[in-house]
């Protein structure tokens, strides 16, 4: 699909503003307190937020919010495409989004989405962006690549320890460049994760689960609640396990959450006999594929909620380390949950993006599988449709095609300061 924008620009809508908007607002109040339990005076932007929803709602005939608790009420309740926002684009919002989770009452992906790319970096963002920045700066300066791969590797495996787990940890040289940083991004769990004495890890996420109810539990991770129930993991006994500390939640959402889908894509890419470095580079991309005859590929995975906001974000992935194919990545949960996912992606990408295609990752499996089998050309290639290179034999040098990818690249400055890890 070519490259193009909505006309007009659906993010200058003065619906979609106002949404951004709440949503700010929204993260603004959370950051305070629990969505739950206000207290006065509101952030000036919540305010703002409500009157010019307010003022919508009467250009419309709709009955307003009676203020900022009902306002955050609507964005539990309430689906987006069911707010009176007559001037909304058709189809931008799934019927399901909302901005608040009914369950949890946390702020969703989709809200944070909304205002961070909206209205520049949420604080938790910021805080996850400075972590990430600083274990690459102290691990630079030691010229150790593999403390930096081992700091992302203990972020996406070991978002809960014990206090048996933090002597382990503290006795890992690799982690010496960034030991400043564990001690201040672990913090004791609060009561409120605990339930009859003890704590209990989700299965597939390996974060706490948060007690919702006097039997149920819920994850802070979509892709886990899309998936059903979450398993039950660790069951952590208060009194057995001593103090317990968590990462802080902007790691568990925007580092740990995204990272559980990179270390599954590993592990199966592996089962196949390839090879995979994870996090090359210093974090230049997330996954480098090497077949058994020397193709490379380089793959980021993106976990995000909105189509439209991932296309908007879209950059040709950074030339180094050298590859032969690169693309992007997205859990295939998010394609199931939204049919137009890709072909939105896809329309909402920009040129700067020199055609990066936007696979599930049941797709590059499946793309694997078939290159692996002898295959060659479109079905098992990764390239932008209009470079991928006619069926031929790969002697394991770098073909003329991927060069010239690899420089578009490379002529583009493109790379994850265009797009977060996450």
């Amino acid at each position: 699909m070519p490259d193009q924008q909505l006309v007009p620009d659906w993010l200058s809508n003065p619906d979609v503003v106002l949404l951004r908007d709440v949503a700010t607002a929204v993260l603004h109040l959370a950051a305070v307190d629990r969505l739950d339990s206000f207290t006065l005076p509101y952030p000036a932007g919540a305010q703002r937020a409500l009157d010019a929803l307010v003022l919508q709602c009467l250009r419309s005939g709709a009955k307003p919010p009676a203020g900022v608790p009902e306002m955050m009420r609507w964005a539990r309740a309430r689906p987006l495409g069911s707010w009176p926002l007559d001037r909304l684009p058709a189809d931008l919002f799934d019927t399901a989004d909302r901005m608040i989770d009914e369950d949890s009452g946390e702020p969703t992906q989709l809200c944070h989405e909304l205002a961070v790319r909206g209205h520049g970096d949420s604080t938790g963002r910021q805080y996850d962006r400075l972590v990430i920045h600083e274990a690459l700066r102290a691990c630079r300066a030691v010229s150790s690549p593999e403390s930096y791969t081992a700091f992302r590797r203990l972020l996406v495996n070991r978002p809960v320890l014990t206090e048996a787990d933090w002597a382990e940890v503290s006795t890992d040289l690799f982690l010496d460049p960034v030991r400043f940083l564990i001690e201040e991004i672990y913090a004791p769990v609060p009561l409120g994760f605990r339930r009859d004495g003890a704590y209990l890890c989700c299965h597939r996420c390996l974060t706490l689960l948060h007690p919702v109810s006097d039997t149920e539990w819920w994850c802070e991770r979509d892709q886990c609640r899309h998936q059903g129930p979450p398993p039950h993991g660790r069951e952590l006994v208060a009194s057995e396990v001593g103090e317990l500390r968590q990462l802080r939640k902007p790691l568990r959402q925007f580092v740990t959450g995204p990272g559980r889908a990179e270390v599954s894509l590993e592990d199966e890419l592996r089962a196949l006999g390839l090879t995979v470095e994870m996090w090359p580079g210093f974090d230049a991309y997330d996954l480098r594929i090497t077949f058994p005859d020397g193709h490379v590929w380089a793959v980021d995975v993106k976990d995000w909620a909105h189509p439209a906001f991932l296309g908007r974000a879209a950059t040709a992935v950074r030339p180094e380390p050298p590859y032969d194919e690169a693309c992007w990545v997205v859990p295939a949960f998010r394609v199931r949950a939204r049919r137009d996912y890709l072909a939105m992606y896809a329309k909402e990408r920009g040129p700067g993006a020199c055609g990066l295609r936007l696979l599930t990752d049941d797709q590059l499996k499946r793309t694997t599988r078939l290159r692996l089998s002898g295959e060659r050309g479109p079905d098992a290639s990764i390239a932008p449709l209009h470079t991928v290179p006619l069926a031929r034999k790969h002697d394991g040098a770098r073909t003329t095609s991927s060069r010239s990818g690899n420089q578009t690249a490379a002529t583009d400055g493109a790379g994850k300061q265009g797009a977060d890890h996450a």
